[in-house]
């Protein structure tokens, strides 16, 4: 309860400093990666990746199943409002939305994606390198709106987060669906990814972008879907694959100096969600969860998207007590705790 009451000072000493005018404005958040910030954009594709429907968003402002792969907002939404920014930040494939929303964040992610374009193959969802040319088109158009001049300084201005890795492991090398097990051992596959990594924040630089965040994956090995299937296992969480998040984190982190050097104007930050998720599995109820072994929906072990459905008996009826809303993804709760978390350790650097 204490360390809760300490997240929540810490938490209005920053918005107390943000509304006073002190440091820099972030005039807009621009969201790369999968389904931990997806707005809605898979809503619009063709694939099974969906979550536009009940009992998704049932915490979300008016009920609403926004595509949005928790029973409420995501992490990035408390972001940007932290920021002084909207509450929600809009999918770009939602053809209801304008650029003069845009104007002020905006999101390219895709459920189920990842660094490796095989990854995205694997259920028929947006590559990062189409996240990227979406992204060269919002450009255009918000210099249509603003001018070259304000437009260039708004895209310096912004936040870019990256939210990207865990499919690439549990939904790539480790399926039997596809063949990076047989071409990398996971060590070089981390490499490889990490490779990704370095050349995308490159590409968004040259194209404007000079605050940088990327996300690290949780202990992968705690969801509850890796639980369910390490039944047999000696310990509660796969071990396994927990080490490769923590090697593959570790990898991104060394990468990123040097990449810091390279790139001079640059402001790249790492957010840690490794340990924060580590902290919350072990001692759920310092907290405030009761709950950090499965999740809400259904029986909460193995579903997620059109397994998770309004008909299914077994939903929870309070989310707030569980670190996890489906199988795979946490609960409006845990993601306004994580967005807390990243306010405090990392993004105060933007104020």
């Amino acid at each position: 309860m204490a360390l809760n009451m300490l997240h929540c000072l810490l938490s209005a000493l920053i918005l107390l400093h943000y509304s006073s005018g002190a440091g820099a404005k972030i005039p807009a958040l621009v969201i790369f990666g999968d389904s931990s910030v997806d707005a809605g954009n898979n809503d619009y594709l063709s694939t099974i990746a969906k979550s536009n429907f009940k009992p998704y968003g049932r915490d979300f402002k008016d009920g609403v199943a926004t595509g949005r792969f928790s029973n409420g907002r995501l992490a990035t939404d408390f972001l940007s409002q932290d920021f002084g920014l909207p509450q929600y930040i809009p999918p770009y494939l939602d053809p209801t939305v304008t650029i003069e929303d845009f104007a002020s964040g905006v999101c390219f992610a895709s459920a189920a994606t990842g660094y490796d374009n095989a990854t995205s193959d694997v259920l028929s969802v947006l590559p990062l390198w189409k996240q990227l040319e979406y992204f060269k088109e919002y450009q255009s158009k918000l210099k249509s709106l603003q001018g070259e001049a304000k437009a260039q300084e708004t895209l310096s201005e912004s936040l870019y987060i990256i939210s990207l890795g865990t499919n690439d492991f549990l939904e790539n090398y480790y399926s039997s669906s596809t063949s990076r097990s047989s071409e990398f051992p996971v060590d070089k596959y981390e490499d490889y990814l990490v490779g990704i990594a370095h050349d995308f924040v490159t590409s968004i630089y040259n194209l404007g972008a000079r605050k940088v965040n990327i996300a690290g994956v949780p202990p992968m090995g705690c969801l509850p879907l890796e639980r369910a299937m390490n039944l047999l296992g000696s310990e509660p969480c796969n071990h396994e694959h927990n080490q490769v998040a923590a090697d593959f984190n570790s990898k991104l982190q060394s990468m990123m100096l040097p990449l810091s050097k390279e790139l001079h104007e640059i402001k790249l930050v790492y957010s840690d969600l490794y340990t924060l998720f580590m902290d919350v599995v072990k001692d759920p109820s310092s907290y405030g969860f009761e709950n950090a072994e499965s999740g809400c929906c259904a029986t909460g072990y193995f579903e997620m998207g059109y397994m998770c459905n309004g008909l299914n008996s077994f939903t929870c009826q309070d989310a707030n007590k569980y670190v996890f809303w489906d199988a795979f993804h946490p609960t409006e709760k845990m993601n306004h705790l994580i967005a807390d978390r990243l306010m405090n350790t990392t993004f105060y650097v933007f104020l």
